[in-house]
C-alpha cells in the first residue's frame, strides 16, 4: 500500500536538510519514487532523516554503510533497498 499524500507531504517536510547536497538528492528520490513509496519504505526514510546531516550524507553518497544510530536497521532488506535507490544519480 503507498503512502498518502499526507505522509507523503510529512516526509517531504522532514527532508528539508541544512546541507544544500543532502536536499538535492532527497528532492530527486521523492521525484523518482514518491509516488511509489509505502508504508515500509516511509518507515525507513523517517529513520534516515531522524539523522544529524553529516550522517545522513554519508550514507547517501556512500561513504559509509551504517552509522551507529542505525547499525541494526542497516543490515535489513527494507533498509538497503531505499538507501541503494538513495544513492542512483
Amino acid at each position: 500500500m503507498t503512502l498518502t499524500n499526507a505522509e507523503l507531504y510529512r516526509l517531504k517536510s522532514d527532508a528539508r536538510r541544512g546541507l544544500l547536497e543532502n536536499d538535492l538528492i532527497l528532492q530527486r528520490f521523492f521525484e523518482r519514487y514518491g509516488a511509489q513509496l509505502n508504508a515500509e519504505d516511509g518507515k525507513v526514510l523517517t529513520q534516515l532523516l531522524a539523522l544529524e546531516d553529516n550522517d545522513l550524507m554519508d550514507l547517501l553518497i556512500g561513504r559509509k554503510d551504517s552509522v551507529p544510530a542505525l547499525e541494526k536497521e542497516s543490515q535489513e532488506a527494507p533498509f538497503r533497498a531505499v538507501l541503494q535507490k538513495l544513492r542512483q544519480k
